[in-house]
């Protein structure tokens, strides 16, 4: 058994943007013929390696459009890399886009069980486990409200406390922290904390440097989609912060 949590080796990511607008397959193939179509390649990732070991709370660096998003989903199973491979060993809770398997429609306790049936959690468990998701979003009294009536930080509370009643082998927090208050985010980050003290490994993609020095150990910074540095926390953010 590997004693990493995640296996990044030689990864590349590559997306067509597909600019030309061809209407019909005629046209497509004079074109082809003629080797006129430019296809508009863009390299979300470029070689990227590096492994996480388990237990670890790791995060993810970078500025908007530098590829960690993309790497988030690679590590999650939602893209499949161009090249190279992801080998993640442990159940994975992604919090990539939080509140994506809620309906605005419903109120708040009929979403804690949407939600939970869509992370595989039985009726049951949610119902043994549903006080403890409200206690910890803040939203005793909200309860029976849509969420089309909520903000994107009510949400965004709800959401996590759902992914987190469990403890997942691998947790992924993608910026999710920067919404709420500064006493929800406090509770966000000693629940993670709790989470690696258990055992989990932490995967958190910011661009705040204080906030990654508080939560995590070791890090990885990504520049337009190319690994500039990986190693403890301290090091990576001098690094980060000096470009």
């Amino acid at each position: 058994m590997s004693h990493y949590a995640v296996e990044i080796n030689d990864v590349s990511m590559r997306f067509n943007l597909g600019r030309e607008n061809i209407t019909s397959l005629k046209e497509y193939m004079i074109r082809l013929l003629k080797k006129d179509i430019t296809r508009d390649e863009f390299y979300a990732l470029k070689n990227v390696t590096f492994n996480i070991e388990r237990g670890d709370s790791f995060a993810i660096m970078g500025s908007n459009g530098s590829g960690k998003s993309t790497l988030l989903k690679i590590i999650s199973g939602i893209y499949k890399p161009t090249t190279g491979n992801a080998d993640v060993h442990g159940s994975v809770s992604p919090l990539i886009e939080l509140g994506a398997g809620f309906d605005m429609e419903l109120t708040a306790k009929e979403n804690v069980f949407l939600n939970g049936a869509l992370l595989g959690y039985s009726r049951k468990f949610i119902l043994e486990n549903y006080d403890e998701i409200i206690e910890f979003s803040e939203l005793h009294t909200f309860q029976d409200v849509p969420l089309k009536n909520f903000s994107s930080g009510m949400t965004a509370r709800l959401g996590f406390s759902i992914a987190t009643i469990v403890k997942p082998d691998i947790l992924i927090v993608d910026e999710i922290l920067s919404v709420g208050d500064q006493a929800f985010q406090e509770k966000c980050e000693r629940r993670m904390s709790e989470l690696t003290a258990g055992g989990a490994t932490l995967i958190l993609v910011s661009h705040s440097i204080d906030q990654v020095k508080k939560v995590c150990k070791n890090a990885a910074w990504i520049n337009k989609g190319e690994l500039m540095s990986v190693g403890p926390v301290e090091e990576v953010c001098e690094m980060y912060s000096k470009h």
